[in-house]
């Protein structure tokens, strides 16, 4: 029988939530090509206008145990800074993982930053283990806001 798992992130941040959310999120499929290259080959949506229902691609390089995975947008509020998006294709879904789901929120620290939350959870198939996937999955979206953090910080004037 498959058990449904969960974990949850917290990422503080010097760059205000909106702008975070913007690049690392709304945006991460134009950064990342460009930030994380030596993970992300090419990311662009395949459906829809960005908005609840789009669906975005990702291809990886060799660096991931994956070649692709494909997100759908299940909910969007971009003035509170908060979305959930559900695995639908690739990123072990059929081989390890019955269902995945992220919901990310990014909040306006008191010092004018923010912090990312992030809680996400997922279903594996009969008979998988987790070992250390989960820490390589916390480390992998913490990897993903702090490379929008810097290039946000080296680049004042982007997503304002």
């Amino acid at each position: 029988m498959a058990f449904t798992n969960s974990w949850t992130l917290e990422v503080t941040s010097p760059v205000a939530a909106p702008r975070l959310f913007r690049a690392a999120v709304i945006d991460w499929h134009t950064l990342a090509p460009k930030l994380a290259s030596r993970i992300v080959a090419s990311a662009n949506p395949v459906e829809g206008e960005g908005g609840v229902g789009s669906v975005r691609l990702f291809n990886f390089t060799s660096a991931m145990p994956f070649s692709f995975m494909k997100e759908r947008l299940e909910f969007l509020d971009a003035d509170k800074c908060e979305c959930k998006s559900t695995l639908i294709e690739g990123g072990g879904i059929g081989v390890a993982i019955e269902t995945a789901t992220s919901h990310i929120k990014v909040e306006q620290a008191a010092n004018g930053g923010s912090v990312v939350k992030v809680d996400s959870t997922y279903k594996l198939l009969p008979g998988v283990e987790v070992n250390d996937e989960i820490t390589k999955a916390k480390e992998s979206v913490t990897a993903i806001f702090k490379a929008a953090e810097a290039y946000l910080v080296a680049n004042p004037d982007a997503y304002n």
